[in-house]
C-alpha cells in the first residue's frame, strides 16, 4: 500500500491555497483559490502597464511592466488580477497563454513572454509573383484572425 499524500500549503504552479482538516476560515482559502482560478481560466489581459488603472473593474487582468509604481511596485513581471476590489498577483509559468485585448493576439510564456510582432504584407521587390504575394497576404490575415499576429 502506498503512503498517504501530503500536500504543501499551496499548489506548485499558481500558488492556489490548499485546505487542511480542522482548518479555521476555510471559506477564505477556498474563495482565494477560486478567485485565482477564475482570473487564469482562459486568461485575458487588458494590456501592459506600470501603474494600476484609476478605476479598475473586477475581472480585469493586467501585465505589470518594468518601472511599476503604486500597488504594483513589487510585482514586475506578474499578472495583476482585480478580484473583489483587491489586486491578486500571479507569477506566470512556462506554457501559460494569455490573450492581450489591446493588440488582439495571444502571448506565450516560456522563460519570459513571447509576444508576436506585426508583419507587413509583401510589397516591392525585383520579381513580383502575384500568386505568391496573394498567398502570403492570406497567411498573414489568417494568423491575425487566429490571434497569433497583432
Amino acid at each position: 500500500m502506498s503512503d498517504p499524500l501530503t500536500f504543501d500549503n499551496a499548489s506548485p504552479r499558481f500558488g492556489l491555497p490548499f485546505l487542511y482538516s480542522g482548518q479555521a476560515q476555510k471559506e477564505f482559502y477556498v474563495n482565494e483559490a477560486f478567485a485565482i482560478a477564475d482570473a487564469l481560466m482562459h486568461c485575458a489581459i487588458e494590456g501592459t502597464a506600470t501603474t494600476p488603472p484609476t478605476s479598475p473593474t473586477n475581472g480585469q487582468n493586467w501585465s505589470i511592466d518594468t518601472g511599476a509604481t503604486g500597488d504594483w511596485a513589487s510585482h514586475v513581471g506578474q499578472i495583476a488580477c482585480r478580484q473583489s476590489g483587491n489586486w491578486l498577483y500571479v507569477t506566470p509559468s512556462n506554457g501559460m497563454r494569455v490573450f492581450d485585448r489591446s493588440t488582439g493576439c495571444f502571448w506565450l510564456y516560456s522563460s519570459g513572454w513571447k509576444i508576436p510582432s506585426s508583419i507587413s504584407a509583401p510589397t516591392g521587390g525585383s520579381t513580383v509573383d502575384s500568386e505568391a504575394r496573394s498567398a502570403v497576404s492570406q497567411l498573414i490575415v489568417a494568423l491575425r484572425l487566429a490571434g497569433i499576429l497583432p
